[in-house]
């Protein structure tokens, strides 16, 4: 076998579980592997590791340097390094808020930065000034409201907003809500009225003549009902709301 090269031998334990073996020429040494580690290949005699953490969406990939002769080190990595990362302060976003949504967002922002694009705590309330600060933006953005009572909640776009004739987004768009507790409302697979805007409003979901959330123009009003697109219920206390901060993030390329 050639320097550096590994090989795996896959052993039932117990019927249910396997555990991976992995050995280098060099040392010659056997090393059991933590269940939740995959080693792809070597690099001279460090392995090159996908750690596993939970769902298949919570996935990292480490350069660990492992030592064959000393004890295996500790694989960490759960919920706090999954956390997106924020490059701006938040008004209204904590590690909770973001822990509960960085399981429902599409793998390819997991690693991302994000950037604060809008906030009505620094450019006012202005769906016009909105929509010009993410004039050539090409990748998802998050919103996030607080109303008045104090309950936050929001959505996740595919795509930035903008004035548009017809809805656009995709199938990773979905709202959510912090009232009382999390709650995701993915697609339900029955319309595709995702995201539209106009100079008046902003709208996400739709379909009999209801949104899953509505925003005026001003940004103070807005209001949530159940929709086809998401199947979702009202995300503040009451359909109709006052809004107190509105924040929009976007992934940092």
């Amino acid at each position: 076998m050639r320097e550096g090269t590994c090989f795996f031998l896959i052993m039932p334990v117990r019927s249910t579980r396997v555990v991976s073996i992995a050995q280098t020429k060099k040392s010659g040494a056997m090393k059991l592997l933590a269940d939740n580690v995959k080693v792809f290949y070597f690099a001279g005699e460090q392995p090159y590791v996908q750690i596993i953490t939970g769902k298949d969406t919570k996935r990292r990939l480490s350069l660990c340097s492992w030592d064959s002769e000393t004890e295996e080190p500790e694989y960490q990595g759960k919920g706090h390094d999954l956390l997106p990362v924020l490059s701006d302060y938040s008004e209204l976003l904590d590690d909770r808020h973001l822990l509960s949504l960085a399981s429902h967002m599409p793998d390819r922002t997991q690693v991302c930065e994000w950037q604060l694009v809008y906030s009505t705590a620094v450019h006012g309330s202005s769906l016009k000034t909105l929509y010009r600060n993410m004039a050539g933006l090409d990748g998802p953005v998050l919103l996030v409201v607080k109303d008045t009572q104090k309950k936050v909640f929001g959505a996740f776009s595919s795509d930035p907003f903008r004035v548009s004739k017809y809805c656009y987004g995709t199938g990773e768009t979905f709202l959510f809500t912090f009232n009382p507790d999390f709650q995701a409302y993915k697609w339900s697979g029955e319309n595709s009225y995702f995201v539209s805007g106009n100079m008046e409003s902003l709208h996400l979901g739709g379909g009999g003549g209801e949104f899953g959330l509505w925003i005026d123009a001003d940004l103070y009003r807005g209001s949530s009902f159940s929709c086809p697109t998401f199947h979702n219920a009202p995300l503040s206390t009451q359909t109709d709301f006052i809004i107190q901060d509105l924040e929009v993030w976007t992934v940092r390329n």
